[in-house]
């Protein structure tokens, strides 16, 4: 039983206010239900090595488990109808210890922080019987300008022709930290070796509900699926704690590693949870109120799918 807290009942909010526009659908996560899980390797370079003390950064091969899925939380939208795509990570390190980075086909995010995100479920609701509320969007984005520009980008956002070409972005900010303690503000992105490719409308519209997952099984049977990750270093003026903001194009990157996705991985999907904040030593989480808030739905959301069976 997950402890109630002033954070874990803003999570709990969100969790019901998806509930109630979505569905609820037993068994499933409450956002990103459809989705496969993959084996993988990642290879570090090793040239994270001065600024974290993290294993899988420095010069340590490990396994990988890897999440695609859609975004929304009914399990049989089509794939089309889930513009933004999800790639999950979860680093196995010596010792048992995991990590996770959760990353999405768009650099930021909605809100930053708990209250807005819930404000804009509560303006959602007038979606669940097609009837919107257009003048309450009007009106949260002119209180919370800083929302209105992940909506304009999901606007123009366009469907990956395969999981395997969509460039993914860790949106929230992290620390990584070095023997001496130096802590340096980086953010995360997932670069595919493939390449970008996306569908027009008029392909979209040719294209099975679950294209996705068919057209990964037969990408495998030719070989792995490659993705690099770039590692950017920011700036002092970068804000650590605003996920819906994005960071200069021209600031520093490493080249910190590859991933390479091997086969779909023959186990139990339901049971991993990939909570951005499981970090091990050398990284650390920035002070963006999201992750936490993050980490309570997640574990509610396992909590509730857990009892459902």
């Amino acid at each position: 039983m997950i402890e109630d807290t002033s954070e874990t009942v803003l999570a709990k909010r969100a969790v019901n206010g998806i509930e109630d526009i979505f569905g609820t659908y037993p068994g499933y996560r409450r956002a990103h239900a459809k989705g496969e899980l993959y084996e993988a390797t990642f290879t570090p370079t090793g040239k994270a090595s001065p600024y974290t003390m993290a294993e899988h950064l420095r010069d340590t091969e490990v396994q990988a488990i890897v999440r695609f899925s859609n975004t929304s939380p009914n399990p049989s939208t089509a794939d089309a109808l889930a513009v933004v795509k999800g790639m999950s990570v979860q680093f196995q390190l010596s010792e048992g210890i995991i990590t996770n980075l959760v990353g999405i086909t768009l650099p930021i995010f909605v809100t930053k922080s708990p209250q807005t995100f819930l404000k804009i479920l509560n303006t959602m609701k007038s979606f669940k019987d097609a009837k919107p509320n257009f003048k309450d969007m009007v009106n949260l984005f002119a209180t919370y300008p800083e929302s209105r520009t992940a909506f304009q980008m999901i606007r123009k956002l366009k469907n990956t022709k395969s999981y395997a070409t969509g460039r993914y972005f860790a949106v929230h900010a992290f620390y990584l930290v070095n023997e001496n303690g130096i802590r340096t503000p980086v953010k995360f992105e997932w670069e595919p070796e493939a390449g970008v490719e996306t569908w027009s409308v008029k392909e979209l519209a040719a294209l099975p509900s679950d294209y996705l997952e068919k057209e990964m099984t037969n990408r495998l049977k030719l070989g792995e699926v490659r993705f690099r990750l770039h590692i950017v270093i920011g700036d002092k003026v970068d804000p650590t704690d605003d996920p819906t903001k994005e960071w200069p194009k021209g600031r520093n990157r490493i080249d910190a590693g590859m991933l390479s996705v091997k086969s779909k991985a023959l186990i139990d999907k339901d049971r991993f949870i990939f909570d951005p904040t499981i970090l091990p030593t050398g990284i650390e989480c920035s002070n963006d109120e999201i992750l936490p808030f993050r980490r309570d739905t997640y574990a509610i959301s396992y909590e509730r799918r857990k009892k459902e069976g």
